[in-house]
């Protein structure tokens, strides 16, 4: 039986891996899944797929587009959620700061560079006709890092998903200035070359069940509050969640994987764009 490492957010994006892999759906199959959590986000896991510590990851799609143009020998083999991201825009409670306006020239917290946070500062400065130019970043590692450093006033703003930081905005650690969705699939499955070469039936079994999984997830009795009790987060905000977030059981589109180039190339994110063949393996 070969053993698939597959890296992901602590998100309730990705409890269907967990459903499957604690009632050994994957293992009936013939394909040990493991889960390594990267609470870092998207940087740290392409980094992670880069030296072979995981061999796939639920990752940003942005991100992995990115670092696969910059040399990261992996591949996208499947959407994972097909609905756009809603990245919350936070300051802290007690910040000056009450529009998304007061915040231009200040300091965006961000998990490391080539992290979604990084990348999608630039995609609000574009749609609000800021100079990205004069953008300017406080690598903070992770959501408790962004909390002391917009307490501190080391940053003064940080993006991530809105609903995973609603609680911290409902206990007035952070105050929600906007939101600003991703004009994209949020999340794909990548996998590395290695995998992709010496694991390919093992991949595509996991994905069969994966996406067995997810085709009804929505509709399955009390999936709202199984979310809302592992998650912490209250069940009128899962309920909200659920209406906007769509699981997909597709490959990207070669239209999305261009869309995405051509947002990071006009945001001088990327050098050039490069063929959908070397970012997509149908498996």
């Amino acid at each position: 039986m070969k053993k698939i490492i597959v890296g992901g957010v602590p998100e309730h994006f990705n409890l269907p891996w967990h459903r499957c892999i604690e009632k050994n759906k994957f293992q009936e199959e013939g394909v040990e899944v493991t889960w390594k959590e990267f609470p870092e986000g998207t940087g740290a896991m392409c980094k992670a797929l880069r030296a072979g510590e995981i061999d796939a990851a639920v990752i940003l799609t942005e991100g992995i587009i990115r670092d696969i143009i910059n040399g990261n020998k992996s591949k996208i083999i499947q959407t994972y959620i097909a609905s756009p991201l809603i990245w919350g825009i936070h300051v802290d409670a007690a910040s000056p700061y009450k529009n998304i306006q007061d915040l231009k020239n200040t300091k965006a917290a961000i998990s490391r560079m080539g992290s979604g946070s990084h990348l999608m500062a630039y995609v609000n400065a574009k749609h609000l006709n800021w100079n990205i130019n004069d953008l300017k970043f406080e690598i903070i590692n992770n959501l408790d890092g962004a909390i002391e450093a917009l307490k501190n006033d080391d940053a003064q703003y940080f993006m991530w998903e809105h609903f995973t930081t609603k609680p911290l905005v409902d206990n007035k650690t952070f105050r929600l200035i906007a939101d600003c969705p991703t004009p994209w699939p949020c999340f794909v499955i990548a996998a590395n070359e290695e995998a992709l070469n010496s694991k390919t039936e093992s991949l595509h079994k996991m994905l069969s069940v994966l996406n067995e999984e997810t085709k009804d997830l929505k509709v399955q009795k009390n999936i709202d509050v199984e979310l809302s009790e592992r998650y912490g987060q209250k069940l009128e905000d899962i309920r909200k969640w659920l209406d906007l977030t769509r699981w997909s059981q597709e490959q990207i589109s070669e239209e999305d994987v261009t869309e995405v180039q051509e947002q990071l190339l006009d945001l001088d994110l990327i050098e050039e764009k490069i063929s959908s063949e070397k970012i997509i393996a149908n498996i």
